[in-house]
């Protein structure tokens, strides 16, 4: 029986996947939906119902919590949390539209969602199927809950990047329906809670053990091309060419990687020669994931004035998701400390990168990207000039050194301050590193979120 209520499991899990990525009205979705609703039948023609539990991040039945399987479809089980749902009943009786309606239900954004999902099984009559959510949370409760879950989804990519990785190394197949699953949630995130996850993002930062630049590179990638209008796929597909477009650097020396001062020339044509090994990597896996990784990985350092690498016969203009990626594979890799280098300030790294404008960068891009992240990173933790202490909220797209803050120091006089209505008067005097500043800051910065 355990076996079959598993198999019960892993089919919702997979036809969720498919309707979220592929919507309801796809062939693909046909198919999942016959395999999900023979499992369900398969164990109700033993038992009246299945109850399916969420114990912390946890699949469970009766008694039994399924561990290995709650790790390989946690995805799934955050997106339902996120939601609120914590258990759901399925009786015998079960029809396979009443099943299609509950899925199509679960695979809605959350900015189509408009009825509560009891309602909503009610107004279709579907009577065999029944859902409890989490008990209602109080606003503090809500705020926690969603930092919680935003720290979920992003765990849930960082650990399929790093599966990604090893896969890559290994040249195992890669499970393409979950890193695009992952990436969905992620980018529902960005575009409902934006200012949380890039918070998050810059929080990140400064934790080495649970940061990592691909993914960083890719979020911003994902946050960037969904702000200038690209369609959901084309934000998917750029985010995983953005995740894998440094996958050749697997086979190059650590030693060199994160070698402290000047690299010697063949150490550099060694580093160089990642573009290449990536390229090679993705080529092969064009059938599952496409050609663009592949394209990205070749393109990110070839330069807007194509004087980068690799050396080109015949010179063209790179794809757009790859002069995307290069503008945030440099902004993150500024941002962040490494073994060989110290991070840069916001505002010096809006410095450098404006002086590579039509050189190494786009000019319209660059701009646009400023425009959308701001010099000041939301989340940041900033000294004003009248000696308080903020955190960056929101950016002003017409004045990108003046965002909105957040007072946070002295915190008695906590209040949100719109610093372009205050220009001229209040203004950003210096950029607060947590490197520098220590745990204090960074507490302060988590506060922010």
């Amino acid at each position: 029986m355990l076996d079959k209520v598993e198999n019960c499991f892993k089919g919702l899990a997979s036809c969720l996947q498919i309707a979220k990525l592929y919507t309801t009205a796809h062939p693909r979705f046909e198919k999942f939906l016959d395999a999900a609703y023979a499992f369900l039948q398969d164990v109700l023609d033993e038992r009246e119902e299945i109850i399916i539990g969420i114990v912390g991040e946890e699949l469970a039945f009766e008694k039994e919590i399924f561990f290995e399987l709650s790790k390989t479809i946690k995805p799934v089980i955050l997106y339902l949390k996120e939601r609120q749902i914590e258990r759901i009943v399925f009786r015998r009786g079960l029809t396979k539209l009443e099943l299609a309606k509950f899925i199509t239900y679960l695979a809605a954004r959350k900015t189509e969602v408009k009825k509560d999902i009891k309602e909503y099984l009610i107004m279709e009559r579907v009577t065999n199927i029944d859902v409890d959510k989490i008990k209602a949370l109080t606003q503090q409760e809500l705020k926690d809950a969603e930092v919680k879950n935003c720290l979920g989804v992003y765990n849930a990519a960082l650990g399929e990047a790093c599966g990604l990785s090893d896969a890559l190394l290994d040249q195992q197949k890669i499970d393409y329906l979950e890193l695009r699953f992952t990436l969905t949630n992620v980018i529902e995130w960005l575009l409902t809670s934006g200012q949380n996850f890039l918070s998050l993002l810059n929080i990140k930062r400064y934790d080495k053990s649970t940061y990592d630049h691909s993914l960083g590179v890719s979020i911003l990638a994902m946050y960037f091309s969904s702000r200038l209008g690209f369609s959901h796929d084309d934000i998917l597909d750029i985010g995983i060419a953005a995740l894998l477009h440094d996958v050749g650097k697997l086979y190059i020396s650590r030693a060199i990687l994160n070698k402290k001062g000047r690299l010697e020339e063949e150490e550099f044509e060694a580093v160089k020669s990642h573009v290449i090994l990536g390229t090679e990597i993705l080529l092969a896996y064009t059938d599952s994931i496409g050609i663009l990784p592949a394209v990205a990985a070749f393109e990110h350092h070839l330069r807007y004035d194509l004087k980068g690498y690799p050396k080109l016969f015949f010179p063209r203009n790179p794809h757009i998701a790859s002069l995307i990626v290069a503008i945030c594979d440099v902004y993150d890799s500024l941002s962040q400390r490494r073994s060989y280098k110290n991070d840069y300030p916001p505002d010096g790294i809006y410095s450098l990168m404006m002086k590579e404008k039509g050189e190494h960068f786009a000019p319209e891009l660059l701009d646009k990207f400023f425009k959308i992240m701001g010099v000041w990173p939301i989340g940041t933790v900033v000294s004003l000039n009248d000696g308080r202490i903020a955190v960056v909220r929101e950016e002003n797209e017409d004045e990108i050194f003046l965002p909105r803050v957040e007072v946070i120091v002295p915190r008695e006089k906590r209040e949100i301050i719109d610093l372009k209505e205050k220009k001229g008067v209040l203004s950003i005097e210096k950029f607060l590193n947590p490197w520098k500043e220590g745990g204090e800051l960074l507490r302060l910065m988590e506060e922010g979120l």
